[in-house]
């Protein structure tokens, strides 16, 4: 079995559809779905508009948690449970590495000022499967 760094590479590293959470500015939880990618480093990226509520509760409290895996009841292959903190650039070296021609239905190009690359850096996951729930955890070092 691959290692647990490994495992969770499997889930992120291609574009999937996660459930991203953050607390408003009167600390309520807010939880709307992304399209997230992550690298080999668990870095977690997903495209943004800049002047959304995500960003400005990211500016407020940073702390964020992502779910990653499942994409409904018939597929219960193994999941994630990320504790992150997260920021967003608008700088055009992250603009146009993120970038991809289905971002062209929401943003006119990579130099959109409406668009933002959200980055998460997680700091705990857990993978979490079926049966006894007792999580492979990853802690950043």
């Amino acid at each position: 079995m691959p290692d647990l760094k490994q495992r969770i590479l499997e889930i992120i590293a291609e574009p999937h559809l996660a459930s991203f959470a953050t607390l408003t500015l009167e600390m309520k939880p807010w939880v709307r779905y992304v399209i997230a990618v992550g690298d080999d480093d668990l870095t977690i990226r997903f495209a943004s508009y800049v002047d959304s509520r995500k960003i400005e509760q990211i500016r407020a409290n940073p702390e964020v948690h992502m779910t990653s895996g499942v994409s409904g009841l018939a597929d219960m292959n193994p999941y994630l449970q990320i504790q992150a903190t997260a920021t967003f650039s608008t700088d055009h070296h992250d603009r146009h590495g993120f970038w991809n021609e289905k971002l062209r239905s929401i943003f006119a190009g990579p130099d959109d000022p409406l668009y933002c690359v959200v980055i998460i850096s997680p700091y705990r996951i857990e993978y979490c499967r079926q049966g006894p729930y007792e999580p492979d955890v990853w802690i950043k070092i």
